[in-house]
């Protein structure tokens, strides 16, 4: 009998490690917050929001020059067992484009841009748009979202539920403060009129970059202007109560916050890790003895420069604790 235990104990344990996802052969998260992919994605130049796909077999980020001179959506896919290099997303390289994610059963990326919506357009704010998968794997052309979802205003950072229901950042009339999370429903094949979120998440200061649970059970999104803030914007987390109703946000805390900004949160499919983006910077003055011109150069063009980083860590711990 104990034999018997032991054999399944085992079988559960490479059971489970063959359902983790392979995040660029960069092992598991830890409890702290870790520079993700050094090198890879993280180097140095300002790199921004994360998602992979739900069978882990692409990833997309952002690659910005500062002062937002331009943005461009990057990825990488995973072929034959072996991740490639980044290479400019097929829909992006020519307009400003950032935000991408995942719809839950990975058939398509949602993303916001400035494109024009057509040859009339002479506006210039950011819309959000889509792709959609095609049969070979390849992605098609951009979608404009339309102008139920789509204002004369931005519309950032769309995450989107297994219900259909559709969450992004924007300033609208009916904001709630001066940056809000809006939802729209997905109903009878089409989105609704955007919502502010509750008041539980959205306040008179600025809330924005919104990843909403596919189960729509927690929001997590970053708020600046508030009491207990660490820095110049914080991660927040909101979850629902047995009724459906979003409960009142609190701070993830000096855990995951930090000094700068920490923003645009992901949580993998499997909800065990959670990645995010953050201007911290990691390195302190004035040092211990005279700095070397290398170790100079080194600090000043890799991670934790002040420039946007992507980071992760161990989440399904840490939701335990809100």
């Amino acid at each position: 009998m104990r034999n018997l235990i032991t054999i399944v104990s085992l079988l559960f344990v490479l059971q489970s490690e063959a359902q983790q996802v392979n995040y660029l052969n960069q092992g598991n998260a830890t409890a702290k917050p870790m520079v993700f992919a050094q090198g890879i994605i993280s180097d140095g130049l300002i790199n921004r929001d994360f998602t992979i796909s739900p069978k882990g077999d692409e990833l997309f980020f952002t690659i910005q020059h500062k002062d937002f001179i331009s943005s461009t959506i990057m990825h990488i896919q995973l072929k034959n067992g072996k991740w490639g290099e980044a290479q400019v997303a097929p829909f992006s390289g020519m307009y400003n484009d950032l935000e991408a994610q995942f719809s839950p059963d990975g058939k398509k990326i949602f993303f916001s841009s400035n494109r024009k919506v057509d040859a009339t357009d002479t506006t210039n704010d950011f819309d959000l748009w889509y792709v959609v998968k095609n049969s070979n794997g390849s992605w098609g052309k951009p979608v404009h979202l339309g102008f139920s979802v789509n204002s004369p205003h931005d519309e950032f950072y769309p995450s989107i539920a297994k219900s259909g229901n559709l969450y992004f950042t924007a300033q609208l009339e009916n904001a709630v403060g001066k940056e809000d999370i809006f939802m729209c429903e997905w109903r009878n094949g089409q989105y609704q009129s955007p919502v502010p979120v509750s008041t539980a998440v959205n306040s008179k200061g600025y809330e924005f970059n919104a990843f909403v649970d596919p189960d729509e059970q927690f929001i997590l999104f970053t708020g600046y202007g508030r009491k207990d803030d660490l820095g110049k914007g914080d991660l927040y987390i909101s979850r629902k109560d047995a009724k459906g109703e979003w409960q009142e946000a609190k701070n993830l805390g000096a855990l995951v916050n930090s000094k700068g900004l920490d923003y645009c949160p992901f949580v993998s499919w499997d909800k065990r890790t959670l990645f995010f983006t953050s201007n911290r910077n990691m390195h302190t003055g004035p040092f211990d003895k005279p700095v070397t011109a290398s170790t100079l150069k080194k600090q000043l063009s890799g991670p934790g420069n002040g420039l946007d980083d992507i980071y992760w860590i161990k989440f399904d711990e840490l939701l335990k604790q809100f």
